[in-house]
């Protein structure tokens, strides 16, 4: 029989999971249904199911808003700069943790203090750099911006699950006549899957929901991303809450989508990641 305090103890574990999973799936539930009301029975039943389903603020959206280009640049600007930022954040940290040289150490603090200092302190020479590069008010502008916020983290990541892979397996493939190149894409690239995972993940959401370089990096409307398309909603003296709640209910799909296809590899990845060898 089991003992009161563990029947507690299991209770109020269980009673804490449930709260935290309502925490998350009901805010979630409100947004996706107030982005069926329309305002006057958003302020009137604010918690509530619509009384109606009420699909006039996704054709706003697409049809009247052109959100539709928005969704696209803001996914297209979020995946390329995490594929070169996950890439790069490999290639390095695969140098760093695998070859021993004067400064592997020193290179590897150099990546980590980008954690520390936030990016955005870099405002004013980022927009000058962006300027001289005549890249300003262009995707391009962001995709450079979001590589370097994604890279001090997902080395940070990847650094130490590299770490913990055997050298016996890249000596064995050097045995055997196998570049160094092949050695990276064919032994290395599979085995940090979770890793790269994990990273993706990470970095994924701040780049998605980044407002501020959009906000100073981009004038015209079609470069708009969706979080900069999304403040234009706010107006000074009316603000259509469906639109609001409807663009927000599109834009935390890709996320949601991401996370359920690559769970299990995030979760190995930063249990793997978080040990050292």
């Amino acid at each position: 029989m089991m003992k009161p305090t563990k029947a507690a103890a299991r209770i109020l574990l269980y009673g804490i999971m449930i709260f935290y999973a309502l925490s998350i799936i009901l805010p979630l539930i409100i947004m996706l249904s107030t982005s069926f009301k329309s305002n006057a029975e958003i302020f009137n039943n604010p918690f509530g199911l619509p009384e109606k389903f009420n699909f006039d603020a996704y054709t706003s959206l697409f049809i009247i808003s052109n959100y539709g280009r928005y969704f696209l640049n803001s996914i297209g600007v979020t995946v390329i700069s995490l594929a070169v930022a996950v890439t790069v954040s490999a290639l390095a940290s695969y140098a760093i943790s695998k070859y021993h040289f004067k400064y592997n150490r020193a290179i590897y603090v150099f990546f980590v203090i980008g954690l520390f200092i936030p990016i955005k302190l870099g405002t004013v020479d980022i927009m000058l750099t962006m300027l001289n590069l005549k890249i300003f008010d262009t995707l391009w502008a962001l995709i450079i911006v979001y590589i370097a916020m994604a890279i001090p983290l997902s080395v940070f990541i990847l650094y130490d699950y590299i770490k913990m892979i055997p050298d016996e397996l890249s000596s064995a493939a050097r045995i055997d006549g196998c570049s160094e190149p092949g050695i990276f894409a064919r032994i290395i690239v599979p085995l940090v899957k979770p890793g790269l995972a994990a990273a993706g993940i990470i970095s994924f959401i701040p780049n998605w929901n980044e407002f501020w370089f959009p906000l100073v990096l981009i004038k015209s409307r079609e470069h708009f991303t969706i979080p900069l398309a999304t403040g234009q909603l706010f107006g000074q003296f009316d603000t259509k809450l469906n639109l609001v709640f409807a663009v927000l209910s599109l834009a935390s799909v890709p996320v949601i989508i991401i996370y359920l296809l690559l769970s299990s590899y995030f979760v190995k990845g930063l249990s793997a990641g978080a040990v050292k060898g």
